[in-house]
C-alpha cells in the first residue's frame, strides 16, 4: 500500500470521528485535545482493522497521534514489521 493511500484511509477514519476538523493541517491533535481518549481507543481499533496492524503500548504515545503525518508514518512502520 502506498503512503498516500494509507494517509487517505487515515483521513477517512478521522473524518468519521470529527467531520468538522481540518485534520490535514492540524499538528497537535492530542495536545490540543481535538482527539480525546475515547477517540484514540476508537482510532487504534479502526487502524488495526483497516491496516491489519497491532498498535501496542510502546506505540500508543502522544507523538504518534498528534498529526495525520505521524499516524501515517506509524502505520507504515507497523505494516513493514
Amino acid at each position: 500500500m502506498e503512503t498516500e493511500e494509507v494517509k487517505e484511509s487515515i483521513l477517512d477514519i478521522l473524518q468519521e470521528l470529527h467531520e468538522d476538523v481540518d485534520f490535514e493541517n492540524e499538528e497537535q491533535l492530542v495536545d490540543d485535545k481535538i482527539l480525546d481518549s475515547f477517540d484514540l481507543v476508537t482510532l487504534v481499533a479502526e487502524l488495526g482493522e483497516e491496516f491489519d496492524v497491532e498498535i501496542t503500548a510502546k506505540d500508543f504515545v502522544t507523538e504518534n497521534f498528534n498529526s495525520v503525518e505521524r499516524l501515517t508514518n506509524m502505520v507504515i512502520r507497523l505494516m513493514d514489521e
